[in-house]
């Protein structure tokens, strides 16, 4: 299932969101341009490994922060950047710009932090906008959870749109990805070779981050 849009109206325009969506794409042009010298080099800099995390927290805890600029691919940027625009705008709307951007970037870093705790010794990059747009989904279903969201649906060879309420299509999402982060700790203790794949973890922490920090920033309250 894709969500495409929601049908729950913005009275700003979500500048932030936008900003976000075009220097994550900018950050993936420029990784395309480099080596893989070079690309490995950028991520060590700027990605989030957890053993060097570990070691040494007070000079590598920027990549906290700069891990949620950068993608492993094509379809990890596409996916990412459609649940933002998608659900983005109506937080923004909702908060401002300032707390807005504030509220992602912390839900993003304790996401990273998550998938931290469960790898701690790992050598392999942590890195994506997953954790903080798992946390903007948190703070979605607080806030509009009955917001009806457009999504695209495959059955197969038949795709179709359906209209879903938040509360199920984003609950349905976390579920699948709490079910794949137990699977994946199974998976970790029953293999002797370090591999990389989904942070099902960041996602899990993100949208916990979200959803504990929105009523502090009173994405409960039903204004309109």
């Amino acid at each position: 299932m894709f969500p495409l849009y929601d049908e729950n109206p913005t009275r700003t325009t979500p500048y932030i969101t936008y900003g976000l969506i075009g220097m994550n794409v900018l950050i993936f042009l420029h990784e395309l341009q480099l080596s893989n010298e070079q690309l490995n080099q950028f991520l060590q800099l700027y990605a989030v490994i957890p053993e060097q995390l570990t070691t040494n927290f007070t000079g590598e805890w920027t990549t906290l922060f700069t891990s949620q600029f950068l993608h492993g691919g094509w379809w990890h940027l596409i996916s990412n950047m459609l649940f933002l625009f998608v659900f983005g705008n109506n937080i923004e709307d909702k908060l401002g710009h300032f707390k807005y951007i504030t509220y992602y970037l912390i839900c993003g870093a304790f996401a990273a932090l998550c998938q931290w705790f469960i790898s701690m010794n790992s050598g392999i990059p942590s890195l994506g906008a997953s954790g903080a747009i798992f946390g903007i989904l948190g703070g979605y279903i607080i806030a509009f959870p009955q917001s009806r969201v457009v999504t695209l649906i495959f059955l197969g060879i038949f795709v179709t749109t359906v209209r879903i309420p938040a509360l199920f299509l984003i609950g349905l999402y976390f579920i699948q990805n709490l079910i794949s982060g137990f699977a994946s700790l199974q998976a970790a203790a029953n293999m002797s070779v370090e591999t990389g794949g989904i942070a099902y973890w960041a996602h899990i922490g993100g949208f916990v981050a979200g959803v504990v920090l929105a009523p502090f920033l009173g994405l409960h309250r039903r204004e309109y």
